[in-house]
């Protein structure tokens, strides 16, 4: 078993992308982590310990978890680049440089779920010939128009939003590094709209954490993609492949019907609904997202072996 190893990773626009790189040297196949808006590569950290050294049946993977642009310890960039278009590039230049070769199983949380997407959008030659299987978690493939009013309409709407564009566009917002440097502080929201029923401490703290070391600006300059985000299309790119979704009973970002409306489109796909959990199934349901991402890496590398 090899160490962590940290490193960064430079885009074609120049951006650095944080990454941690972790598993036994020679793995068969390799699995990249992609997190959520607002959060980091902290937040999947439980599942990749369990991929490489847990208890899960077949060859442990190499396993790659990496900070959104924007995010974490990322580089941050101009609102512009702040698309799910762009994180797919990224993701696709992550791979080219890191794991150029050997089978690959993806797996996306929330909007790490619609970079993968929009990665078989924009890049379905690298999806053909090297993804083996996906995971998709807690996300959604579309139908995210009123989030940014946090499904509100109508004068309540119009009323957030205004006042939503004044705290964004003045300095209190934009020069601050961070949502909050008590993170604890934050707690009660967000248990409330993110965790489900008797989160342990773990989930808790990494929850907290990334989103309290979130930059403001992440926070609204990514917002416009996310309910712009229609991909129930990019699915296709899936069809012939293993694919496990995952949702929380009780997520209230992207609730059940939104994962249903994904095995609509991708009916082989295994479905699995944690009781209780909320949206931060990563930490909340560690020993069952990682059981099912080591079932399709046992998968991956059993069709290895074969050929």
């Amino acid at each position: 078993m090899r160490n962590e190893h940290r490193y960064r990773v430079l885009t074609g626009d120049g951006t650095g992308l944080y990454a941690v790189d972790s598993g036994p040297d020679g793995a068969p196949v390799t699995v990249v982590l992609a997190h959520g808006w607002t959060l980091d590569e902290r937040c999947w950290a439980p599942v990749a310990h369990e991929l490489t050294g847990g208890s899960h049946p077949g060859p442990r993977p190499r396993v790659i978890r990496y900070d959104h642009r924007g995010h974490g310890r990322s580089d941050d960039t101009p609102d512009a680049s702040k698309t799910l278009e762009r994180l797919a590039d990224d993701l696709a230049e992550l791979i080219g440089q890191v794991a150029p070769s050997g089978p690959l199983v993806l797996a996306g949380h929330s909007m790490g779920g619609m970079t993968v997407m929009a990665l078989a959008q924009r890049h379905p030659e690298l999806v053909a010939s090297r993804v083996a299987g996906v995971a998709l978690v807690a996300t959604a493939s579309g139908g995210l128009g009123g989030a940014a009013t946090l499904g509100m309409s109508g004068r309540p709407a119009r009323m957030f939003l205004a006042g939503k564009q004044a705290l964004t566009t003045s300095p209190r917002w934009t020069e601050r590094r961070e949502l909050s440097r008590h993170p604890a502080l934050l707690g009660p929201g967000l248990r409330a709209l993110l965790l489900g029923r008797r989160p342990d401490g773990r989930a808790r703290r990494l929850t907290y954490g990334a989103i309290g070391d979130c930059r403001p600006t992440t926070v609204s300059g990514f917002t416009p993609t996310l309910t712009e985000h229609e991909r129930d299309a990019a699915l296709d790119a899936f069809a012939d492949l293993p694919v496990e979704v995952m949702v929380g009973s009780a997520d209230r970002l992207t609730p059940p019907r939104f994962t249903r409306r994904i095995r609509t489109h991708l009916p082989q796909s295994a479905m699995t609904i944690f009781p209780d959990a909320g949206h931060m199934i990563p930490v909340e349901r560690v020993d069952g997202v990682s059981s099912r991402i080591a079932a399709l890496v046992q998968q991956a590398a059993a069709r290895v072996t074969s050929t």
